[in-house]
């Protein structure tokens, strides 16, 4: 049975020996870090106010798609290294506590910094002096310095503070945590090298940065990757309207071409983060960020551009749409801000019927993959799963990303 943090004080452990406590700890960011760590013989409790997942977690069960993560949440669990709780009574007993919540955004893609204050009050209440706090998750310019002012109002001036945003691609959290450096944003010096020697743990290096520079390091990061697929979005809607092949002149330029393997395939750009950071960059630019408000224009319209361009090809009316693949990225089962959703409500209104599956979501409105082929006039692929490009379609099918090589 896995050893509780709160029974750490009864273990007799070697100094070395790390404590962490991880805020959103059976998240997306927030278990493949635990798990990590875990292995490297630390302590983790993870804390998450969804008791329903942190249940899951401590039977051993992923509550997402992570790749070699089944057996190493097995195995960190019986080694006694890990252990998830709802409970922040735990966070006085560790060495570090590392928070996953970033600054949240409203309905007009503003940041929501109140949210995120109450959030952090709660968990720097529990704590006390000479622990190390580490923000991971992305925040709004800014936020770091604020709170370590807040912490000082608080009477909490003695806890150490650093930003050290989380920069992986989400489904290959284990492996990338051990390849890429890791950005340390500290307001002290101490604060810095305390949490670089902690992600030396998992690292191969560590890079220093004043809060602020690690802050716009995560959103230019992701407001970069959301204009480069833009930009791959735009060029398919030109080469659409003057009938060219956007995937043929994708693979030419790309062909023993060093300067363009960062073009990107067309398709939808969504998730969690992409448009939400670019648009935090915008608000603290004070609202100015053209190139980002550009690109959510074409990314954010391109559900309604792919059914134009089928229109014109198919009369949808008297047609059943077959919507194959509703997670917001290839072979993932996360759903957050995916546009295969946008893309459904777009076609509901042009189509006589609307069917859809994706082999790893779990959603009540989604039928078999089976069914969908067997009814659908036309196929639609939303997301393009590996497994996608052996299935063997009777029907037209449209792929914006042409990975499936059947594209109409």
């Amino acid at each position: 049975m896995a050893l509780l943090l709160s029974e750490f004080s009864f273990v007799r452990m070697s100094h070395s020996v790390r404590r962490i406590a991880i805020i959103g700890g059976c998240g997306h960011v927030g278990l493949p870090l635990g798990m990590a760590f875990a292995e490297k013989d630390c302590f983790v409790e993870l804390v998450d106010i969804n008791a329903a997942t942190v249940a899951l977690v401590n039977a051993g069960k992923m509550p997402f798609m992570e790749e070699g993560s089944d057996a190493l949440l097995a195995k960190v669990l019986a080694g006694g290294r890990l252990h998830a709780t709802t409970s922040y009574a735990v966070l006085k007993d560790v060495d570090t506590v590392i928070v996953t919540i970033g600054t949240p955004v409203d309905e007009y893609l503003d940041p929501s910094v109140g949210i995120f204050d109450a959030s952090l009050q709660a968990v720097i209440k529990e704590m006390h002096d000479n622990q190390l706090l580490v923000l991971r998750s992305t925040l709004f310019p800014g936020v770091t310095d604020r709170l370590y002012r807040q912490m000082h109002t608080m009477g909490k001036g003695g806890i150490h503070l650093a930003y050290c945003p989380e920069r992986i691609v989400q489904g290959q959290s284990l492996r990338e945590l051990a390849e890429l450096p890791q950005l340390i944003g500290s307001v002290t010096e101490e604060a810095g090298n305390r949490a670089a020697s902690l992600f030396k743990i998992l690292a191969p290096g560590t890079i220093f940065l004043k809060p602020i520079e690690a802050e716009l390091a995560k959103l230019y990061a992701n407001a970069w990757r959301y204009i480069n697929f833009a930009i791959s979005n735009q060029f398919w809607v030109m080469a659409e309207e003057f009938n060219a092949d956007f995937s043929k002149i994708h693979s030419a330029l790309r062909q023993d071409y060093p300067r363009m393997k960062s073009f990107a395939r067309a398709g939808f750009a969504a998730g969690p983060c992409l448009l939400k950071d670019t648009m935090q960059l915008g608000a603290f630019n004070h609202g100015s960020f053209v190139l980002g408000q550009a690109a959510m224009m074409i990314n954010e319209g391109l559900p309604y551009l792919v059914v134009q361009r089928i229109k014109q090809q198919f009369s949808l009316q008297n047609m059943t749409v077959g919507l194959m693949g509703m997670a917001f990225k290839p072979n993932s089962d996360d759903i957050r801000s995916s546009l295969s959703y946008k893309l459904r409500k777009v076609l509901l209104l042009e189509a006589k019927e609307v069917l859809c599956c994706d082999p790893y979501v779990s959603d009540a409105q989604l039928i078999s993959q089976a069914e969908v082929l067997a009814k659908a006039d036309v196929i639609v692929i939303g997301t393009p799963h590996d497994c996608y490009k052996s299935v063997v379609f009777n029907q037209p099918v449209f792929d914006v990303t042409n990975t499936i090589k059947t594209s109409i």
